[in-house]
């Protein structure tokens, strides 16, 4: 697959490539921001058709929500003519094919985020090395949805948004928003999620899908802009069946050309090379703007670290000093322990939410009480009555109308936690293994 947009000037590939090698430093992690396209959309809008178009490789396809972990797409163009594939997810490289990555990506967000339907915000990268591809670094987020399906958790969208914003809302993320040409704009979910954090659109690109599907009325949707989309519109037509990338693309080309309304749309509005040409300009003028910020953050987290490096002994030459070293490191880490559980203070890693343990042990004491309160013991209807009778069968006691004897109540009672009993110790056992195990620099 060509694209005619791979990069032809030396400064946006060199830019590139840096970007690249910032983001396998981790300095995200950091909490530095790199320029990053995040990809958003509606279920059913047509995510996967555009990813699949610019990256020239099949993802995996199904109903309900088919992307349950953040996929971090890096695609680069490269002139071998045998393409290079591989995913990495907790801290696992894994090689794949073209043939094999739909399958790849499944077995790795299972691993991930379960055999359910659930969804994760543990990340999977794949790296893309491929001939005509755009050089480009796109993440690739659930499909909104507002009705949980069978398997599902009931705050299913509240998930999925607060991954999406954590993502989009970066001032350094350029959104691309995925529409579908069937639908009207204002009312796309999307829409409104990236309206709350880029209200004029300076950093939002639309792109239109389907639009072979709803021709009717797309150059007036386009060309009004009534939801802010300030980097514009791209139409795009899916690719349909058994289409090669290529027959997907002359057929493209030949629909808005030939087409009695959309061939009146601008030709610099219309197909994915153009989509991908987009991208490319667009995140290069991301990265300018950006880079010398960036620098400036990466030098003040060196040059804290350094200062950090500088108070321990710059030669260990007897037991005493290796002691002493070791004792001031120890003094470090309680002092640190204290403000993060004690105090509750966070300023040393403000970005770092694996140190936040108190926030941590709050999340996991919500659980354990939502899976208390959540039980069949913990239910004040069902089968109650039933059992009732059963107890009162047994016991062959009198008693007065309207009233459960003791012995009955106190033999329920039992049963009941009985059957919850175990459910706290395997809590206090989980506390225990999150606490104990870890060192200090893994809270």
């Amino acid at each position: 697959m060509d694209l005619s947009v791979h990069p032809s000037s030396p400064p946006t590939t060199t830019a590139f490539v840096h970007f690249s090698m910032l983001r396998k430093l981790m300095v995200m992690e950091e909490g530095i921001e790199l320029p990053t396209i995040v990809v958003v959309g509606d279920q059913s809008s047509g995510k996967s058709s555009v990813l699949e178009s610019l990256a020239g490789i099949s993802l995996p396809r199904g109903r309900g929500i088919c992307t349950r972990v953040p996929l971090i797409m890096r695609l680069q163009h490269h002139s071998y003519p045998q393409p290079e594939l591989s995913l990495e997810f907790n801290d696992e490289v894994v090689s794949t094919d073209e043939d094999h990555i739909s399958e790849a990506i499944n077995d790795a967000t299972e691993r991930i985020a379960g055999h359910g339907k659930g969804i994760s915000n543990n990340p999977i990268t794949l790296a893309v090395k491929k001939m005509g591809v755009p050089d480009l670094t796109m993440v690739d987020l659930p499909g909104i949805t507002r009705v949980p399906v069978k398997g599902q958790p009931e705050n299913i969208y509240e998930q999925i948004r607060d991954i999406i914003m954590e993502y989009i809302r970066p001032e350094e993320s350029i959104i691309l928003n995925v529409l579908s040409a069937t639908v009207d704009f204002p009312t796309c979910e999307s829409i409104r999620m990236s309206q709350r954090v880029d209200k004029t659109g300076k950093r939002t690109l639309a792109v239109v899908t389907k639009a072979d599907q709803a021709p009717e009325g797309l150059l007036e949707k386009v060309t009004a802009d009534d939801v802010n989309i300030g980097l514009g519109y791209v139409c795009v037509r899916n690719r349909i069946g058994d289409e090669s990338y290529e027959e997907a693309r002359i057929e493209e080309a030949t629909l808005f050309q030939t087409h009695h309304l959309l061939s009146k749309i601008d030709k610099s509005m219309v197909g994915v090379p153009v989509l991908a040409q987009k991208l490319v300009q667009i995140q290069a003028g991301s990265i300018a703007r950006n880079l010398p910020e960036i620098v400036k953050k990466i030098n003040a987290k060196l040059n804290s670290n350094l200062a950090e490096l500088n108070k321990l002994p710059k030669h260990v030459s007897s037991v005493a000093e290796a002691t002493t070293a070791f004792m001031q490191i120890v003094g470090l880490v309680k002092e640190s322990l204290k403000k993060i559980l004690i105090r509750g203070e966070f300023e040393e890693y403000p970005a770092e939410k694996r140190m936040h343990c108190t926030a941590r042990l709050v999340e996991m004491l919500n659980q354990f009480s939502k899976q208390l309160h959540g039980s069949v013991e913990s239910d004040p209807i069902s089968d109650f009555l039933m059992d009732e009778i059963k107890i009162l069968e047994e016991s062959k006691e009198i008693s007065l109308p309207n009233f459960l004897p003791r012995t009955a109540f106190l033999s329920i009672l039992r049963k009941k936690v009985k059957a919850i009993s175990g459910t706290p110790i395997e809590f206090v056992g989980k506390l225990w293994r999150y606490q104990v195990p870890r060192s200090p620099v893994d809270f």
